[in-house]
């Protein structure tokens, strides 16, 4: 068995159904214990009910009805935002400072790149994501729901380089929960999955296809960053 470098692509791993305290408490232990030879990880996972709340989130975007589900204090950047069953969750257990297969990144590069994979598969099912200046996710490019939410972004990147936390994609889920909080600190945002704007896939084939484009997107060659 040959030991882990930083050449190879991140490794997969599914989680299934998990609580998101003993995932968040374990995405921190993995980062604490890593190594320089440690490989990078995607965790594909599924969560119970949960709002969580970045590093300086206001509760007050926490509306009524909100008491209805756990509410946690996590160390991510951004505001309040839902979790729960029908929803794409990968979290991104990376170092950014590595040279790995597309070189280093910087931080913004990373935002980029994951946004770009999430666009790309929703376009693989003739969904128009699209990017909005200041506000990280991704949004719907046209249509009805157009403007609204389909995908969240919420890193934690280490003074080391070293992240965890990710990104959720709404595939087929309760889209209630969305209206008793003001989704990444915007008040009337409107948030979507992919079934209420018209498509029927299964989370599972989702889920790898998303590991997989982001694997791909992230060993794509770096551009010389003009900007850091």
């Amino acid at each position: 068995m040959t030991s882990p470098t930083s050449t190879e692509p991140a490794l997969i791993r599914h989680l299934g159904l998990a609580d998101y305290d003993s995932t968040f408490a374990a995405m921190r232990s993995f980062t604490d214990a890593r190594t320089p030879d440690t490989r990078d990880e995607l965790w594909i996972v599924e969560h119970p009910p949960v709002f969580t709340l970045g590093l300086g989130a206001d509760r007050g975007h926490l509306l009524a009805g909100a008491s209805a589900i756990p509410v946690v204090q996590t160390d991510r950047g951004g505001e309040v935002t839902y979790h729960g069953p029908g929803q794409v969750v990968i979290y991104m257990l990376m170092d950014l400072r590595r040279n790995k297969p597309g070189g280093k990144l910087y931080a913004r590069q990373f935002v980029y790149r994951i946004e770009q994979a999430i666009i790309n598969v929703l376009a693989a099912y003739n969904l128009n994501g699209k990017r909005i200046e200041g506000a990280p996710g991704i949004y719907m490019a046209d249509g009805a729901k157009q403007g609204a939410k389909i995908a969240a972004l919420g890193l934690k990147v280490r003074g080391n380089g070293c992240t965890y936390h990710g990104l959720s994609l709404n595939v087929a889920m309760d889209l209630a929960p969305f209206s008793w909080i003001n989704p990444c600190g915007y008040a009337g945002l409107e948030t979507v999955d992919m079934r209420s704007v018209g498509v029927t896939a299964q989370l599972a084939d989702v889920q790898q296809q998303l590991a997989e484009e982001l694997i791909r997107v992230l060993a794509q060659p770096t551009q010389p960053a003009a900007t850091e």
